[in-house]
C-alpha cells in the first residue's frame, strides 16, 4: 500500500518576471496557495506515515521566508525568475528536511490564483 498525506498554506508576495513580454514583467502581487505532499507506504508504530504537526511546522517556516517579500529580491529568486514553477521546486527542496526513511516529499503544488497551479513532483 501507498499512503499520501497532504499540508496547505498560504503566504502573499510580489514578484515580476525578467525576460518576459507581457503584464507579468510589471511588479504584481498574489496571494499564493501551497500544497505539499508526501508519500510512502510503511507507517510508524503509532499508525503514521508522518506527524502533520511536522509537516504543517516545516512548511510554515518556508511561508513566512516568503510572506509578504518581494520575491525577486530574496535567494534563489534574486538570480532565477519566482514563477510558479521555480517556487514550487524551491518549496519541494526545502520540504526535504521533514522526510524520514519512509516518508518522502511526492509533490508540491503552487496555485498564483484560484484557477492557475504548477505542480512538481517526483
Amino acid at each position: 500500500m501507498n499512503y499520501k498525506l497532504s499540508v496547505t498554506d498560504w503566504f502573499s508576495s510580489a514578484h515580476f518576471l525578467r525576460q518576459y513580454k507581457g503584464k507579468c514583467e510589471n511588479l504584481h502581487g498574489h496571494n499564493w496557495k501551497v500544497r505539499v505532499c508526501v508519500s510512502g507506504n510503511k507507517l510508524d508504530k503509532t499508525g503514521m506515515l508522518l506527524d502533520f504537526t511536522d509537516m504543517k511546522k516545516h512548511l510554515k517556516q518556508i511561508m513566512t521566508y516568503l510572506d509578504h517579500k518581494l520575491l525577486n529580491e530574496i535567494e534563489p529568486f534574486d538570480k532565477i525568475n519566482p514563477t510558479a514553477e521555480n517556487i514550487a521546486a524551491f518549496i519541494f527542496e526545502k520540504m526535504k528536511v521533514a522526510e524520514t526513511e519512509t516518508a518522502k516529499i511526492h509533490e508540491v503544488e503552487v496555485w498564483e490564483s484560484r484557477t492557475s497551479s504548477a505542480i512538481i513532483s517526483l
